[in-house]
């Protein structure tokens, strides 16, 4: 959040602005306070006032930062457009005008910059996103501060303007890599980040989620799709995504979630007679192909009808093992389209 990884601006630093008259000593903030009332560390404040001239109008005794009304607010415009995606430099032109600071036409318009497009940007951010969606680092930046509120309202508005499929290979997935990348390289930082992140991640998908009729209420005998976890694997929100995708097509599913134990498996594939199965294992040493190939063996119906679900093997954990008679698709788009043809349902074209 820091926006240490992004090039200067290069902008000279306006004077100090004059301080209104009625400012009080009581409406005249702290750096910590200020921190704490945007949700942001002491530190990002100190950044941005260094790189950006985000900064304060008085500072006490010619040193110590003293944030009144007006510095106030324009914080709260840098942290809302940065929220939104907009690399730390742009944000801080815009808030800057926006407050007064600088002339008119120095910066791009405030409306135009807290409506940025979807598209491509490579703009450096907190994390180590790559060349991905604009949302993505809009996200991101929201996930690092644990601004909850933010991280949700993103997620859904990702989910209403992509759709489901789009929303999560393109935006949820990069940003959890990225914060799985920064965790992973940071001597265990930024665990609460992702925490945040996967817990508001798995209540979009689930409020997407929209469960279809059972048989019995519908008057039809359409066998639903069980989604598990294999045995010892607990990374379910790729599970959740497939979930959530296929009650948007109005399929039936029973979802069992993480580490399902493969007796409580079969006995789950021997009850409910599903039309497919989609075993997901994030790593190698969970994907069991003897467990696979008994679930996909297993027969229920009467004698000389026997019926045997469609497997699909889904997670990295299934790369490079021989699947002979068993699904492998690579993607949450691959595997909608393999499930819709085995119900004989065409994936609408804008799930792609």
């Amino acid at each position: 959040m820091s926006g240490r990884n992004d090039e200067p601006s290069g902008e000279q630093r306006p004077e100090p602005r004059p301080v209104p008259v009625s400012t009080t000593a009581e409406a005249v903030l702290t750096t910590g306070a200020l921190a704490r009332r945007l949700g942001v560390s002491p530190t990002t404040l100190r950044s941005w006032d260094r790189r950006y001239g985000i900064g304060p109008a008085v500072r006490a005794d010619g040193r110590h930062r003293r944030w009144t009304p007006p510095d106030v607010a324009m914080l709260e415009t840098m942290c809302r457009l940065t929220s939104a995606g907009v690399p730390p430099a742009e944000a801080a032109r815009a808030a800057k005008r926006g407050a007064g600071v600088v002339p008119d036409g120095s910066a791009a318009d405030l409306d135009d910059l807290s409506s940025v497009p979807p598209g491509r940007s490579r703009a450096a951010g907190t994390l180590p996103l790559g060349d991905v969606r604009q949302e993505c680092r809009g996200l991101a930046r929201a996930a690092v501060r644990l601004d909850a509120p933010a991280v949700e309202e993103q997620l859904a508005t990702a989910v209403d303007q992509h759709g489901l499929t789009v929303a999560w290979q393109e935006v949820m997935v990069p940003t959890l890599h990225a914060v799985g990348r920064k965790w992973a390289s940071s001597g265990d930082r930024y665990v609460e980040v992702e925490h945040l992140l996967s817990w508001h991640v798995s209540t979009t998908l689930r409020r997407a989620t929209r469960f279809a009729a059972s048989p019995e209420d519908d008057g039809t005998d359409t066998a639903p799709v069980l989604l598990a976890c294999v045995p010892g694997e607990q990374h379910t929100l790729p599970l959740e995504a497939l979930n959530a995708g296929l009650s948007e097509l109005g399929l039936p599913t029973r979802m069992f979630g993480a580490a399902v134990p493969a007796e409580a498996l079969s006995a789950a594939v021997r009850r409910i007679g599903p039309a497919a199965v989609v075993l997901w294992a994030q790593a190698r040493s969970t994907a069991s192909l003897p467990l696979a190939r008994h679930v996909a063996a297993t027969q229920w119906g009467v004698r000389g009808a026997r019926t045997q679900p469609l497997v699909l093997l889904c997670g990295p954990g299934w790369a490079g093992r021989p699947v002979h008679g068993l699904l492998r698709p690579p993607g949450l788009r691959e595997a909608l389209d393999t499930l819709c043809g085995a119900y004989g349902v065409e994936l609408p074209a804008g799930r792609a």
